[in-house]
């Protein structure tokens, strides 16, 4: 083998090593090769596609919350209107019973202690037999008309009613009707599916 032959081998080695001492990710020419199999980083559109993705499912998911919220709040509003328009009427009937007396005290006691609950029933029947007395002696009646009615706080089991009576009363002494007006503040609340008074105030 000639000097020549073995000085052309020689470089040829020298040549491949240098080549397999190149990072993959730099050339000879200092550039980078591209990448056949799409590893590496996402491409740029994919990513603006997965970040629209991502702000989409949140904003759906806002949207939810934010349905369901408002569906409570509109249930429960309906629920309160329901319950005062409901307490509202069964106050205005309570309220002629209450101040409505004829011959027949019994029935009209009744009826009242039937639509009272709590401290008022208590009350009404601790003082209906003085009450029934004073009536019989005097030979008392009185007919209540509820002139005006208005809620004034109201949740869906207690209500309390603002009501404006009219109240004609006889009795021995006075033969002519004489009439009382009055402003009363009832208190309602849901008893086993009933509205029962269970306060009357005369503010």
């Amino acid at each position: 083998m000639s000097t020549e032959s073995a000085t052309v081998g020689e470089d040829a080695v020298d040549t491949e090593k240098a080549a397999a001492k190149e990072t993959p990710d730099t050339q000879a020419d200092g550039t980078t090769p591209a990448n056949p199999a799409g590893g590496g980083r996402p491409s740029v559109s994919r990513t603006f596609r997965r970040a629209g993705f991502a702000v989409l499912v949140v904003l759906a998911l806002g949207a939810t919350a934010t349905a369901a919220v408002f569906g409570l709040q509109l249930r429960d509003a309906k629920a309160v209107e329901s319950a005062a328009r409901e307490a509202s009427d069964v106050a205005r009937q309570y309220a002629v019973t209450l101040t409505s007396v004829g011959a027949d005290l019994e029935s009209d006691f009744a009826a009242v202690l039937d639509g009272a609950t709590g401290e008022f029933e208590k009350m009404y029947a601790e003082s209906s037999e003085q009450l029934r007395q004073l009536l019989i002696d005097n030979q008392a009646q009185a007919e209540g008309v509820v002139v005006e009615s208005g809620i004034k706080s109201a949740t869906p089991t207690k209500v309390e009613v603002l009501l404006f009576i009219d109240q004609s009363v006889t009795n021995a002494l006075v033969p002519e009707p004489r009439l009382d007006r009055s402003r009363v503040v009832m208190t309602m609340e849901l008893v086993d599916g009933r509205w029962l008074a269970s306060q009357a105030d005369l503010p």
